[in-house]
């Protein structure tokens, strides 16, 4: 696992990719496991503080009740349809996988710090002819996947 200053360390480049792809927007989507097993969807917000990825949640939410119970968490960012006329324009999207630890909150709220276990980023190539999938994980650094 990794912080989120130990993966802008690691991978500055990349990085900063995926950081301007998760923080493009407010509102992404994270999945939870549920008691039974069976994910959860829910909505969240991210924030990168003091070299931390983290996130929060109402007083008593299923996803922190989740989270509470299996700390293993995915959270995806947000993303658009490719432009109809180049396809090759199309941002991509990026993933970050991990495991949640709650943090002390000045109120209710519950507030996780997410210690990174992989990193992806999906885009197209240059041509836009081939997905591209970039990953990172602490022990591997970045590796790279083109697919027809």
């Amino acid at each position: 696992m990794a912080s989120w200053a130990e993966f802008e360390s690691a991978a500055p480049e990349f990085a900063a990719r995926v950081r301007e792809r998760m923080t493009g927007r407010k509102h992404l989507t994270m999945a939870t496991l549920r008691a039974d097993g069976s994910p959860r969807i829910s909505g969240t917000e991210i924030q990168i503080e003091a070299g931390e990825l983290r996130i929060g949640s109402m007083p008593g939410a299923r996803k922190a009740i989740d989270l509470r119970r299996d700390p293993r968490v995915a959270i995806h960012g947000p993303t658009d349809d490719p432009p109809e006329d180049r396809p090759a324009g199309w941002k991509g999207e990026a993933k970050i996988a991990g495991v949640a630890v709650e943090e002390p909150a000045d109120d209710a709220s519950h507030r996780f710090r997410i210690d990174i276990a992989e990193v992806v980023l999906t885009h197209l190539n240059d041509a836009g002819t081939r997905l591209v999938v970039e990953t990172w994980h602490p022990a591997r650094g970045v590796e790279l996947l083109e697919r027809d």
